[in-house]
């Protein structure tokens, strides 16, 4: 068996261990871990974390993600154990995601909302990485009008191939969704991502 080169090796720190164990101790998710983040290693070394609430079980099942799909539990409040570990870990800057939940007439989006105001109310900045809400404008304005420091929203794939990567989402929808943002709050900063090497082309 071939060995894997230097570069491809990540030690574990003392760090790491110990945003581990603090995360299991206060009972939270990351979707660093629920994805399998393969940059992992490294952000929890530096101390920090993409907390993810409302489980960790998705509605949904995207072809690209690792996130355990299927019937989620109820919704679980753990926006005080992320206020504490924030304050643990020393951060002044979080990003909350979570997992898809289209079983929730909101989608989730007042969890969002109880997440925003603990955070800022501990003089920490917080973005929040958010689902499509199925569309649902008035969910969005929920998590809008908390004032969240950056709102985003990731498109993930372009849009030849959206349909395969994500079956149960809705590019245009998606779009849209960034574009509503700006008409809640024209002054709210968003953000979206892609991720390439699915099969899109240059075009």
């Amino acid at each position: 068996m071939e060995r894997k080169p230097d570069w491809l090796k990540i030690k574990i720190s003392t760090e790491h261990k110990e945003v581990s164990k603090l995360l299991r101790k206060n009972n939270l998710h990351t979707v660093c871990e629920e994805a399998f983040c393969p940059n992992r290693m490294e952000c929890f070394s530096k101390k920090t974390a993409t907390f993810m609430i409302l489980g960790d079980v998705c509605t949904r099942n995207c072809r690209y993600c690792n996130v355990t799909a299927g019937v989620p539990k109820p919704v679980v409040d753990d926006s005080d154990n992320i206020v504490k570990t924030i304050n643990k870990l020393g951060l002044k800057y979080v990003v909350v995601t979570s997992v898809t939940r289209d079983d929730l007439e909101d989608g989730g989006a007042s969890q969002f909302v109880v997440s925003i105001e603990k955070i800022k109310e501990n003089n920490c900045k917080v973005e929040v990485l958010i689902p499509d809400f199925q569309g649902n404008i008035d969910a969005l304005r929920k998590v809008v009008l908390a004032n969240p420091d950056v709102l985003n929203h990731n498109i993930e794939a372009a849009k030849n191939i959206f349909p395969n990567v994500r079956p149960k989402g809705d590019y245009l929808e998606s779009l849209e969704l960034i574009k509503k943002v700006k008409e809640i709050d024209a002054n709210m900063t968003t953000k979206s991502g892609f991720m390439v090497g699915l099969g899109e082309s240059f075009d």
